[in-house]
């Protein structure tokens, strides 16, 4: 489930480069889903399921031993989630990889940290083998900084604290370790990249990139959120959910781990390589 997100559509790629059957699962199967297509040995199976519908699902997991769990973050997360794991249990799935989040824990001072704990407890209260990923934050979401990129800012809550990045493609990677390697299977596995970078690092390498001088604006949390709600139009929930990690931040200074490399014997991909993958909107047009 997430085909057409960045974790599960990295996933999806991950199996078709490794010959593995794969079923793709979308509330939009008539519109096209990306490495989807194409002559794959064996093909993709696309199919409609909506976690809001129990029927959808249950005829989505027939036939399927293992699933993929990634849904986008929101308030009905822990009551969509925990539907699709009875229903995969229902259903005689053996498996299930599930995309959790950093400081998932009942305490959490993040709401959404708190829904993963829950979701993951009523995994392992459901008996169904199961492995946890806990990504901190996606690469790929720094692209939704465009905006104030063409303003010169970045904009934030966390001070200098360091941040730690993954690559959506090495999550999918370590999820398909997961699925396809049973001595990867069963663990619980926090996912970052390299190193952590400060925002006042980040708007650095990107000035260098673009040629165009970034700053960093630290901004009060109550700052912060007015700005993503007025501004980046952001519902209030998510609003909140950036502030509190950003927060988080500070308090738990964010220090990388060996994961990724420890799995795929390979070393995680590197910020700086991401960052120059996108000429817009991190660096100069023609830049060699």
């Amino acid at each position: 489930m997430g085909a057409t997100g960045a974790t599960g559509n990295a996933l999806l790629h991950s199996l078709l480069a490794l010959g593995h059957p794969v079923r793709a699962l979308t509330r939009t199967p008539h519109q096209p889903i990306p490495g989807a297509t194409g002559a794959h040995r064996p093909p993709v199976e696309v199919q409609y399921a909506d976690a809001t519908d129990p029927r959808s699902l249950r005829t989505a997991f027939e036939g399927a031993g293992q699933l993929f769990l990634a849904m986008a973050n929101s308030p009905a997360q822990v009551e969509l989630e925990t539907r699709v794991i009875d229903v995969a249990a229902q259903a005689g799935i053996g498996h299930i990889v599930k995309v959790s989040a950093p400081a998932a824990e009942p305490d959490s001072p993040v709401a959404i940290s708190r829904g993963h704990h829950a979701v993951e407890e009523h995994l392992r209260a459901s008996g169904l083998a199961h492995t946890i990923l806990r990504p901190y934050a996606f690469m790929q979401n720094l692209l939704r900084l465009a905006p104030t990129l063409a303003r010169g800012v970045i904009l934030g809550t966390m001070g200098d604290a360091p941040c730690n990045y993954v690559d959506c493609r090495d999550i999918g990677d370590v999820a398909a370790a997961a699925l396809t390697s049973p001595g990867v299977a069963g663990g619980t596995y926090t996912l970052t990249g390299p190193e952590a970078v400060s925002h006042p690092e980040l708007a650095s390498r990107i000035s260098t990139l673009s040629g165009r001088q970034i700053r960093y604006v630290d901004l009060a949390p109550d700052e912060l959120r007015d700005h993503l709600v007025r501004n980046a139009h952001m519902p209030t929930w998510l609003a909140d959910h950036v502030t509190e990690i950003q927060q988080l931040a500070i308090t738990r200074p964010e220090i990388p781990t060996t994961t990724v490399s420890d799995i795929l014997g390979r070393p995680p991909r590197t910020l700086d390589a991401f960052l120059y993958e996108h000429p817009t909107p991190f660096r100069r047009q023609g830049a060699a």
